[in-house]
């Protein structure tokens, strides 16, 4: 099922989670740990990562350039697969214009089709710092929009090349949004069009990045709201458990931590754990009370501080099952 009539079908607010693959030659086990973990609040759907490849250029004698790339956490597209089998719950891929050509972009979407996924989730990726502008070709995306653009086409059976009586795709699309802006928008007006365009090019439903001021989150939906976007969209949300969290979450993810949630944390540090959970309670307790239609956990190998903040939670037994 789509991620769009998960919501369009749900009675009561739906909880979601966000995976990343193990890196190159680790075990799958401990994602298959987590997932086992997670089963029991009944998700909708699991939102699997997809990483850029690093990847450097050589320059031949013969005047050509060669790319060499190398993937630190492949496997994205089997993990979507060992989720929809094991456990019969959609999978979310993303999709990212960094680190994959439009060739290769096709190639996946090719597979996840024959897979019978029908989900993904388009983002543009951290920019990379090759020396070579490789968008400029047009053999890479440069921005999700793009990607977006990409996914629709085969929707309609559009792909690369002309190809006779192509089979269309039926992807629903995920897009991104920022609630405190995307770093590199000049504000927030500014990005809330660019989210527009998304949705515009065929965005069928908006994930946010992490945060922990709500009051951004619901400036965030007004305003997007006011520009004319009408699809659903979801808060995503990570625990804070640890100290380091207060400069590392700021730094990687350019979101700001209020100040009564940092002050509590370096008030009693070593309670960092207990506090992020209650206040990301707190905050899953006033977004549902605001009439969002699910929350969206951002895990990593992790899921128990989510599911702690959930347990606190006054959830129906469709989401929960005791």
């Amino acid at each position: 099922m789509k991620v769009i009539e998960h919501y369009d079908r749900a009675k009561e607010p739906l909880i979601s989670f966000e995976i990343i693959p193990p890196k190159r030659g680790k075990s799958v086990k401990k994602v298959f740990d987590a997932l086992d973990q997670v089963m029991k609040y009944n998700p909708p759907f699991i939102d699997v990562t997809y990483h850029a490849a690093e990847s450097h250029y050589e320059e031949l004698s013969d005047g050509t350039i060669k790319r060499h790339i190398k993937r630190k956490r492949p496997g994205t597209i089997g993990l979507c697969a060992a989720i929809l089998h094991k456990y019969g719950v959609d999978p979310v891929p993303h999709l990212i214009c960094e680190g994959f050509t439009k060739e290769e972009t096709e190639d996946a979407l090719i597979e996840l089709n024959y897979l019978g996924i029908d989900n993904v989730l388009t983002i543009r990726g951290d920019a990379a710092d090759d020396p070579i502008p490789r968008y400029k070709n047009g053999t890479f995306n440069k921005y999700a929009v793009d990607l977006v653009k990409q996914v629709k086409d085969m929707n309609k059976g559009k792909y690369l090349e002309d190809i006779v009586n192509a089979q269309k795709t039926d992807f629903c699309v995920g897009v991104a949004g920022y609630p405190e802006k995307h770093f590199e928008a000049p504000n927030l007006d500014f990005d809330i069009q660019m989210l527009k365009n998304k949705v515009d090019e065929g965005g069928d439903y908006i994930v946010t990045q992490m945060f922990f001021d709500n009051d951004a989150f619901f400036r965030f939906v007004r305003k997007c709201r006011e520009a004319g976007i009408e699809c659903p969209i979801v808060p995503g949300l990570k625990v804070l458990t640890r100290e380091q969290h207060l400069n590392f979450l700021p730094k990687y993810f350019h979101l700001n931590i209020p100040e009564d949630l940092s002050d509590e944390v370096q008030a009693n540090p070593t309670h960092a754990r207990e506090i992020g959970i209650e206040w990301a309670a707190r905050q899953c307790t006033e977004l549902l009370e605001g009439g969002v239609p699910g929350i969206h956990f951002y895990i990593m190998g992790d899921p128990t501080p989510a599911l702690d903040a959930v347990d606190k939670l006054s959830l129906g037994h469709s989401v929960v099952k005791k």
